[in-house]
């Protein structure tokens, strides 16, 4: 398995090694026997406060029955000082419940197909906590009961924050979710496994290691990579077709596809995402994220919990509405103009990129760009594997046009997930981006880009006008350029077609 799938796997919410197909038949067997009032089974694992796999934004308390494991309360206790319960779990009819507070919430529930009904019913579920709270509220009167299941075995941990990312990474490189491993590569990518040996050590093919460098432990460095002389490299995992110069220093850094570090810089405790490039004498700190595409340094200090993006952080979404009209954009062009200026002082005199995120934030700010940025990072990596699923179900045989009737049904389904993200016109580029991505590497389909293009356009997921734009650009490689003609003749043609049925 590379590196970059098993970036793209953490960039999920969830990461497991369980079988569904028990807890399946549980819920099935408990619906029988108790009339179908059981609509969801939540799934726990047995972890002591404090452990390193438990994330204190998800510490749960639960109160059950012993017997039936129905869930009589379930309350998050981040930022408690006194938990509360309310007295009907007293007079549930239960001869014995417990309250536990030794359980790690999954994040994974086995659920009736009432739930669906439910959830569309009820505007204010808007989260999974927002629905176990209101079935348990209103128990009596709708009749539905949630249960649980607590297992003591297997692997599950749901990634929210750096921290959590960097968890279940290190667990992932020290075999803790075996059978999942690295060297398995259980995604079946040609010429992507990656050799083990000691001290959790992973090597993919094509690795060069400059003289006096090493890897201390718990390393994974991706297919193509290459480190220059003299650096240290522990805890980390490097993506494929990255250029690591003289002198770096990376302790829990998390580098993903086609990055350039220069000499002299130092990494800790990070994630730099694809094509970021980091100059010379650069030093990220703790908790640090650089974003897609992102330029820093030279000779510049990050300070703890920096968030950089291309994209600016005060670009409201009627930048939408704005982009897609010629009078907005000539009225706004000088502010634009002004918002694409970059602050040496932050990012370097050759950086490119915007300050997110500064130790000034308070808690709210702080957690709703945990949010925006981790939902940035989970919509990005779910694309190439959407688009990667056929090939992993019928083999890389297939031809064109049996991938494109594979790959349409697909889309449609992920089409209302894709419309949660895909709002701001920057959001559409980001999208048609990671498309080009996948594309470029699966030359003998490019015939099928058009055909998706124009799907995710009929989905009412891509803007016209964005498309044209981003076909627009200027491609920086050949290989993308040659892409885009390739596509030129198609896209002009899908165009027509609209207009023509206006």
């Amino acid at each position: 398995m590379c590196s970059g799938m098993l970036m793209q796997s953490l960039s999920y919410a969830l990461t497991s090694c369980w079988s569904m197909e028990m807890w399946c038949q549980i819920l099935i067997h408990r619906r029988k026997m108790e009339k179908n009032i059981s609509v969801m089974t939540m799934i726990f694992k047995e972890s002591s406060p404090g452990h390193r796999s438990r994330c204190e934004e998800d510490d749960v308390i639960v109160a059950v029955d012993s017997k039936s494991q129905r869930v009589l309360h379930y309350q998050k206790t981040h930022g408690l000082k006194k938990l509360q319960f309310p007295m009907n779990i007293f007079h549930s009819g239960s001869d014995e419940f417990e309250i536990r507070h030794d359980l790690l919430d999954c994040h994974i529930s086995i659920c009736s197909p009432q739930v669906a009904e439910l959830f569309t019913d009820n505007f204010d579920y808007q989260t999974r906590n927002d629905f176990v709270r209101g079935i348990l509220v209103n128990e009596e009167i709708l009749g539905n009961q949630i249960h649980m299941h607590v297992t003591k075995d297997g692997y599950g941990a749901r990634v929210s924050n750096l921290l959590m990312y960097d968890s279940v990474s290190s667990d992932f490189v020290r075999r803790w979710v075996y059978p999942l491993t690295p060297e398995s590569n259980f995604a079946d990518h040609k010429g992507r496994s990656c050799t083990y040996s000691r001290h959790n050590v992973y090597r993919g093919s094509g690795v060069s290691l400059g003289h006096g460098s090493q890897m201390e432990e718990n390393v994974l460095i991706g297919c193509d990579t290459s480190i220059g002389a003299n650096c240290h490299i522990s805890n980390s995992v490097i993506g494929n077709n990255c250029t690591i110069g003289d002198n770096v220093i990376l302790d829990h850094a998390y580098i993903w596809n086609n990055v350039h570090i220069a000499s002299n810089v130092t990494i800790s405790q990070s994630v730099v995402c694809d094509k970021t490039v980091i100059k010379e004498d650069v030093k990220l700190n703790k908790q640090c994220v650089l974003a897609f595409n992102v330029v820093i340094g030279p000779n510049i200090s990050l300070p703890e919990g920096t968030v950089v993006s291309m994209h600016h952080p005060e670009e409201e979404e009627d930048d939408d509405d704005e982009f897609l009209s010629d009078d907005a954009e000539v009225g706004h062009s000088k502010d634009k103009n002004k918002q694409k200026v970059f602050n040496p002082a932050e990012v370097g005199q050759e950086g490119k990129g915007y300050i997110w995120k500064a130790s000034s934030l308070d808690d709210t700010e702080d957690e709703e760009l945990s949010q925006c940025l981790w939902g940035m990072f989970f919509f990005l990596s779910l694309i190439p594997m959407v688009l990667d699923y056929p090939f992993q179900q019928q083999g890389s045989q297939l031809t064109t046009s049996q991938y494109v009737a594979l790959l349409l049904p697909l889309l449609k389904k992920w089409a209302p997930v894709f419309k949660n993200y895909v709002k701001r016109a920057q959001d559409h580029l980001d999208c048609l981006c990671a498309f080009e991505e996948h594309f470029l590497e699966q030359e003998s389909h490019w015939a099928a880009m058009v055909k998706v293009l124009m799907n995710m356009y009929q989905l009412e997921i891509l803007e016209e006008e964005i498309i044209l734009r981003w076909f627009s650009q200027g491609a920086t490689t050949d290989k993308s350029r040659a892409l885009r003609k390739n596509q030129g003749v198609g896209i002009t043609h899908c165009v027509s077609v609209h207009v023509e049925h206006y």
